[in-house]
């Protein structure tokens, strides 16, 4: 019996529409980001374990895809050696820790910032700061597939890094505002910054559970505040840090409102008054650039990431409940770990699988994100298609994709062809026609046809389709 054919759960194929649908998201994303002076890199799919683990907090690190060394390399080690990793008290935590270095030396690519960051150490000699990177790649996450979270998903980074600059993190707003603009996507831009996280957690005698704090409170939205008081409780806060840390949470009012109420809170804390004057100033620029009612200074937000130092930003979707469609943050010292500190970035990501899920809910795709062919010349036979593929060959050199049907079949077949795959115009060139030296062109959207003459095919097609 023939094997069932599958793909690994929380991975999809793409055919021909939702690749021209995704393609059209990628091309809008990476239009801004070149518009703004931002250059392309790569970098590979998989990147040594050592580069990966502990750059993205205990939660993270879990969900790293590790790969076996020479892919049978496990095939090798003997029960001996097996015996030998295992604890007898707690074997599954022996097994994680001293075994996973034995089998696995690599790991596919939880993100695009730390591989960028190990890029940028590696190129520092030819690398002109600041260094302004837009990377459009896939990311895997050994994650639990559900609606919106899927283990293979693209993500499109922009970075800025060799900069403190606080100029960076407007830019960044601005191409968020000009992306989702772009695809017609309704949104609100989450705005916190981790040195007010830290603020916090020294004003209520927490300093070093920050890491505790922001990974609680990072899930307020997912299983509300009655579960994150319980686990910043589980995680060794005292009830009356907690107590503390719920006004601070619930904090009311427009963005300055909210400042200027902190800035009470926190008056006693230099690092959280950094962030809050921090704040202030990235707002005072959206400001000038009409983009403040975009923004809204939420505390809660902690995208519990070890690496950020400054800013955090994270997007929402206003019409379609989805999860974040974009996030990202100031790291003062990601390349610190790779051996070249104090270089400061700032960036942001958005997820492009989650995009096309929400536009794909709104029927929001525009129709031309469906066009891959815009002309295509019936086959009446042999002898009309030979004189049809030089006009068919100028077409393309003029920028015009055009197909030329490749059987002499019905042409009811040719034409249910053309409307399967929404080509807009279709060429017959008949015996007739070609001897009159004129074409006719059927406007399939129209439902109307018209000859042209053959010398002016291309400039017809050309003003038609503008």
């Amino acid at each position: 019996m023939a094997q069932k054919p599958s793909i690994p759960k929380g991975t999809r194929d793409f055919g021909p529409v939702q690749l021209m649908r995704r393609n059209f998201i990628f091309e809008s994303i990476k239009s801004v980001f070149k518009n703004h002076g931002y250059q392309g890199i790569e970098t590979p799919a998989m990147e040594t374990l050592t580069t990966l683990m502990g750059k993205y907090g205990e939660e993270g690190d879990k969900l790293i895809f590790k790969i076996l060394n020479s892919g049978d390399f496990a095939a090798k080690i003997g029960m001996d050696d097996f015996v030998s990793l295992l604890d007898k008290e707690n074997p599954t935590l022996r097994v994680s820790k001293k075994m996973t270095p034995q089998i696995s030396e690599k790991a596919l690519r939880y993100d695009l910032t730390v591989p960028f960051a190990r890029y940028i150490v590696q190129h520092r000699h030819e690398t002109v700061f600041p260094f302004k990177r837009y990377q459009i790649q896939p990311v895997w996450r050994a994650d639990r597939p559900q609606k919106g979270r899927y283990r293979e998903f693209y993500q499109c980074d922009a970075d800025v890094i060799g900069s403190t600059s606080l100029l960076n993190e407007v830019e960044l707003i601005q191409i968020i505002k000009e992306v989702f603009n772009s695809i017609n996507i309704r949104f609100v831009i989450k705005l916190n910054n981790r040195k007010i996280l830290a603020g916090i957690a020294e004003t209520i005698g927490q300093a070093d559970k920050i890491i505790d704090i922001t990974v609680a409170i990072d899930k307020l939205d997912k299983i509300g505040l009655e579960k994150v008081n319980q686990e910043l409780i589980n995680r060794g806060l005292p009830t009356d840090a907690v107590s503390k840390l719920q006004p601070i949470l619930h904090l009311t009012g427009d963005n300055l409102s909210k400042l200027d109420q902190l800035s009470d809170v926190l008056k006693d804390s230099v690092t959280g008054m950094k962030g809050i004057a921090e704040i202030r100033t990235v707002l005072s620029h959206c400001s000038d650039l009409d983009l403040e009612d975009l923004v809204e200074l939420d505390l809660t937000l902690a995208r519990g990431l070890n690496y950020y130092t400054g800013a955090i930003i994270e997007v929402k979707a206003l019409d379609v409940a989805m999860g974040s469609i974009c996030g990202g943050g100031r790291y003062d010292d990601l390349t610190g770990i790779f051996g070249l500190p104090d270089v400061s970035g700032v960036g942001i990501s958005f997820g492009a699988d989650r995009i096309y899920d929400i536009l794909e809910s709104l029927d929001a795709f525009p129709d031309d994100a469906l066009l891959s062919t815009m002309v295509l010349f019936v086959n009446f036979g042999d002898k009309e298609i030979t004189s049809c593929l030089p006009i068919a060959s100028s077409l393309r050199r003029a920028g015009i994709s055009t197909e030329v049907y490749p059987d002499s079949a019905k042409i009811k077949k040719q034409m249910s062809y053309a409307n399967s795959n929404s080509i807009p115009f279709v060429i017959l060139a008949g015996e007739n026609e070609l001897s009159a030296g004129s074409l006719t062109i059927k406007n399939m959207k129209e439902g109307t046809q018209e000859s042209v003459p053959i010398q002016q095919i291309t400039k017809y097609i050309l003003e038609q389709s503008q």
